[in-house]
């Protein structure tokens, strides 16, 4: 089944009774009981299919969870209340039996850094950061760190960089590590991890997947080895989905392939159309042939899709520059967020890359002139128009 049909299908329909719902409901029990305790017995200890606590499993989650897994090519799926709290678990995952070193992109999304600065490195994880465009700085650096864990993004934020994949789960497996990828901005529509080597793959599916704005969840898909320690940790200590952000995901998820497609097809145009425009000083996007990465990007993505996202630097701009920019869009939306069905447009060194200092930020590329935009599913001209009379101003 392609992944047109998956999103619209997978998961769904199960059977209840005598009756199929068309859409799996929303289940907000806490608990579950059985006819004879010998069948919840046989449930908690994971020897018969059911459900028993809404901390281990819930059949709306469960459903999303299957849908999530058929998307992306894995073992399993686990369904978190956030984006960072996925991450959090994921590494925890890859970390349990391995050595407490991680290796990550240098460039990646400002609260998963912190992440790895704030929380896992004042409890003993080292913590390597590397241009992971660059194989012979990551081989060195894995020489260096002997890593349990390796971190990257498909499609890094907000500089648009596209690591090779397939040589750094090589390179990371030749280490005895677990690889991690944040494939937020590709989404499975453009890149499957797995299919390259990745042990776990994690989603905001606040963002693409669920798509309107109305969700705040994560995702963590795994491989056959590293599924049931995932779970298991979940059961532990409960980063879950609630049922009802479960069934606005799966709802989303429904429209998700047209809402990428066209989010694609709207990236190329806005692309082209700033490249041109006398106040940019100069466009990432990866459908850009000069593109630093353009060789992996070739053998990565799909031809013609390049993701939804870009951002842009300003001619001689300063910070005041950016908001006044920002402040005279009059359809676009100047929010913390990306992957809705409407434009947005974000000031990274304002809030995704905030917590970041100055010469951290200068140091992987994120100027004081750089604005992000994750392109929605208005028509291209409307797009166009708003941002030609906000660079006017």
């Amino acid at each position: 089944m392609n992944l047109d049909s998956k999103v619209v299908h997978a998961g769904d329909r199960k059977r209840t009774g005598g009756h199929v719902p068309v859409t799996t409901p929303i289940y907000t029990a806490s608990s579950f009981f059985y006819d004879r305790a010998e069948q919840l017995d046989r449930v908690f200890a994971m020897e018969e299919d059911g459900f028993a606590y809404a901390r281990y499993a819930n059949p709306t989650n469960a459903a999303l969870e299957e849908l999530i897994t058929a998307l992306e090519g894995g073992a399993g799926t686990l369904a978190c209340a956030s984006g960072m709290a996925a991450i959090q678990i994921a590494l925890t995952a890859a970390l349990m039996d391995r050595r407490k070193s991680v290796v990550a992109a240098s460039a990646l999304y400002g609260a998963t850094t912190s992440v790895l600065m704030k929380v896992l490195e004042p409890f003993g994880t080292e913590v390597t950061l590397v241009d992971i465009c660059d194989l012979d700085a990551v081989r060195a650096a894995m020489g260096r760190a002997n890593p349990g864990a390796v971190l990257i993004e498909t499609i890094s934020n907000p500089l648009v960089r596209v690591p090779d994949l397939d040589a750094i789960a090589a390179l990371t497996h030749d280490a005895g590590a677990a690889l991690l990828v944040d494939n937020t901005f590709a989404s499975p529509m453009l890149v499957r991890p797995i299919e390259h080597g990745a042990d776990f793959v994690v989603h905001s599916a606040t963002k693409y997947l669920a798509g309107h704005g109305d969700v705040l969840a994560g995702l963590v898909t795994a491989n056959a080895a590293h599924i049931e320690l995932l779970r298991s940790l979940s059961r532990a200590y409960g980063p879950v989905l609630g049922p009802f952000e479960a069934y606005l995901t799966m709802r989303g998820v429904k429209t998700f392939a047209l809402r990428m497609a066209r989010q694609c097809e709207n990236a190329l145009t806005v692309a082209e159309w700033l490249g041109a425009h006398p106040r940019v000083a100069r466009v990432h996007f990866p459908g850009d042939p000069a593109h630093p990465d353009a060789a992996v990007i070739r053998k990565l993505l799909p031809d013609g899709r390049y993701g939804a996202m870009l951002s842009f630097e300003l001619r001689e701009g300063r910070r005041e520059d950016v908001f006044r920019f920002m402040d005279s869009l009059k359809m676009i939306v100047p929010a913390t967020s990306l992957g809705d069905v409407h434009t947005m447009v974000l000031y990274p060194p304002m809030s995704s890359h905030r917590d970041l200092s100055p010469k951290q930020r200068e140091r992987i590329g994120i100027t004081e002139d750089l604005v992000r935009l994750s392109m929605g599913i208005e028509a291209a001209a409307d797009i166009i128009a708003d941002l030609d009379q906000a660079l006017a101003v």
